[in-house]
């Protein structure tokens, strides 16, 4: 069964926690200020697509494919990426709140998390190579068997990194924010 094809549309204010989002394949759409949390984007396709002030929070992403697709200041707590179709896969994050979400070993390249709250995020095992998490807060966020190689985490703060836990060859960190590395040996450093 084929699904339907929307393009060049615009999905505003709309509430669908009770009336899913129609399957379809949806290219260069926008979707601003809707509400899809504890619902079902399970099994869509979203090719260039924009969601603006929305919320995902819980959102069931099963399958769904995310190509070329950008959130801006979107909540989305407990989001579970790890169960998105791999196939093509690339989008991006600004002002966004993350806290709880799960990127649970999963290849996420030279992703781009722009002023975003990543508290508690699970990063087991995911492959950051080439990110950028710029003036992120990563308050408890789990990096544990993570490829952090030339990760940009010059202005992420309040993270906690196992240097022997993790791979961070050539990843950029500021003198700010080097004592992230030290976590784990309990000492104190003062300015």
């Amino acid at each position: 069964m084929n699904k339907p094809f929307i393009a060049d549309q615009t999905f505003k204010g709309k509430d669908y926690r009770t009336d899913r989002l129609s399957k379809g394949e949806y290219e260069n759409c926008i979707f601003e200020n809707c509400n899809f949390s504890d619902g079902y984007l399970d099994n869509q396709h979203f090719m260039e697509c924009q969601f603006l002030d929305c919320n995902l929070s819980n959102t069931n992403l099963g399958q769904t494919v995310l190509n070329d697709v950008h959130f801006t200041r979107c909540k989305m707590m407990g989001v579970k990426f790890e169960y998105c179709n791999n196939f093509l896969m690339s989008f991006g994050f600004s002002n966004c709140v993350l806290n709880f979400s799960s990127f649970y070993k999963m290849a996420l390249g030279a992703i781009q998390f722009n002023d975003c709250k990543l508290i508690e995020v699970d990063f087991t095992e995911t492959d950051l190579s080439g990110a950028s998490l710029n003036d992120c807060d990563l308050e408890k966020a789990v990096f544990y068997d993570t490829i952090l190689e030339k990760t940009d985490l010059t202005t992420a703060y309040n993270f906690s990194i196992d240097p022997e836990r993790n791979r961070i060859k050539k990843a950029k960190f500021s003198k700010d924010n080097i004592v992230g590395l030290l976590t784990k040996y309990n000492i104190v450093i003062e300015n």
